[in-house]
């Protein structure tokens, strides 16, 4: 084998490797012969087929499939003799693109890969960068507001006869006219509301509470000039709104059958706050340390300097397309892959390649790794938001794949810390709301 390196730009190599034609015929017979051992035609015993007649048979395929093999062995081997880290995956033309049965004569079978090489990386000095730690006070006022959320998720909505009022659910026909003409989105039948909570325009909705049930009320509605339905934007419509039935919204008393339900299994209101500030610490523990790391990955980025390799910009951009097409399957919504723009994506693939490529040399630079007992207490930290934590456990531990994701998130966050000890990190008081995004 030869190879020769061109170099085409800062990352882009072209490799042209020559491979002598003896040892790919040598090859093709090997297999041929092998073949002839075992294979089956028309007219002979298994094992008697005259090996000019497997040639005439096969011979074709597993030349094809010796040049394939060919080009991956002396790629790979090229390549390591050359010391390059290929980014993404090679372009191939071979001597054997116009026809396959013409390389038997030839001198060499010869092929160009074309492709990039994993940038080199420069971290700059980190001292300088500031990062705000988020400090956050978990108080009974927290706790309360908490329990007040559980509450509301477990509300029953029982029917009642009297008139309907705010928070109630109502169950309302309405038909919409512009003009005397009714328009379109401007009718429904069996229409569930909550009033009060905002879902409606506020002049139709005001017009709800004290309609009973099986009465009619008309009223006029303006619609806001932005709109989101252009065709009746900036626009007064009458609407009639006929009630069908009224639903009373009761929340459950913080009593000891609430507290079995989120798993107190002696109904101990004590031991069932406890339990919910356990889980506000650890929710506030994560968004703390959510809000660290894209601080201190910014703050790396920002001192970094490497130029990023096109291939794997778009091998990224493919996954993003391929996860939003899945996101939107999962909501009953089709999307061909290929009908997106790629474009949208090309600034999030990119900030995650270089993310990934800055992450990857300094956790070989650093010798930074995952130790076991981290592992281990982020598995027994991520089971303890579930009922039955140690079944948790065991589930990830019977997988090793499991495992090496756990193992992953561990480096990443390694790789945060050493970032934070480099940077300069301060604590900021930080209202419980604005980190829960309540704010």
């Amino acid at each position: 084998m030869q190879a020769s390196l061109e170099t085409l730009s800062n990352l882009e190599r072209r490799l042209k490797v020559a491979v002598p034609m003896d040892q790919i015929n040598n090859e093709v017979d090997t297999r041929l012969k092998r073949l002839q051992r075992t294979v089956k035609l028309h007219g002979f015993r298994p094992g008697k087929v005259p090996f000019k007649v497997v040639a005439q048979q096969y011979g074709l395929q597993v030349r094809q499939e010796v040049l394939g093999d060919t080009v991956e062995r002396t790629f790979g081997e090229a390549v390591r003799e050359k010391n390059l880290r290929v980014a993404g995956y090679p372009r191939i033309e071979t001597s054997a693109r116009d026809g396959v049965e013409e390389t038997e004569a030839a001198p060499a079978f010869e092929f160009t890969a074309t492709f990039e090489v994993f940038p080199e990386i420069t971290v700059g000095d980190l001292s300088a960068a500031t990062i705000e730690r988020p400090v956050v006070e978990i108080g009974a006022a927290e706790i309360d507001k908490t329990i007040d959320v559980l509450r509301k998720q477990r509300t029953e909505y029982l029917p009642v006869t009297r008139a309907a009022a705010t928070g109630d659910v109502v169950v309302i026909d309405y038909v919409g006219k512009i003009d005397d003409v009714a328009f379109d989105g401007g009718t429904a039948n069996g229409q569930a509301v909550v009033i009060g909570d905002g879902r409606l325009l506020p002049d139709f909705e005001s017009n709800l509470p004290g309609l009973t049930i099986g009465e009619s009320r008309s009223f006029d509605v303006t619609f806001p000039a932005d709109y989101h339905g252009a065709d009746v934007a900036g626009k007064k419509a009458t609407f009639t709104v006929t009630l069908k039935a009224v639903q009373e919204q009761k929340l459950p008393a913080v009593d000891a059958e609430f507290a079995r339900s989120l798993g107190v299994a002696d109904g101990d209101i004590e031991k069932m706050r406890a339990d919910v500030k356990a889980n506000l610490e650890r929710e506030v523990a994560r968004r703390v340390q959510a809000r660290v790391k894209d601080q201190a990955l910014k703050a790396m980025l920002d001192a970094s300097k490497l130029e990023v390799p096109k291939a794997l910009v778009e091998m990224e951009i493919d996954r993003l397309i391929q996860g939003m097409a899945e996101n939107m399957k999962n909501r009953g919504m089709e999307q061909k892959v290929e009908d997106m723009p790629r474009d949208l994506f090309e600034q999030e693939a990119r900030r995650r390649v270089t993310i990934g490529l800055v992450l990857a040399d300094l956790v070989r630079r650093e010798g930074i790794r995952a130790e076991p007992e981290q592992v281990k207490a982020m598995v027994e930290d991520y089971a303890q938001s579930y009922e039955q934590p140690q079944e948790v456990i065991q589930w990830y531990f019977q997988s090793p794949d499991r495992i090496r994701e756990i193992e992953s998130v561990v480096v990443e966050n390694n790789v945060v810390e050493w970032m934070l000890s480099k940077a300069q990190v301060s604590d900021k008081p930080t209202p419980f709301d604005e980190l829960m995004g309540n704010a």
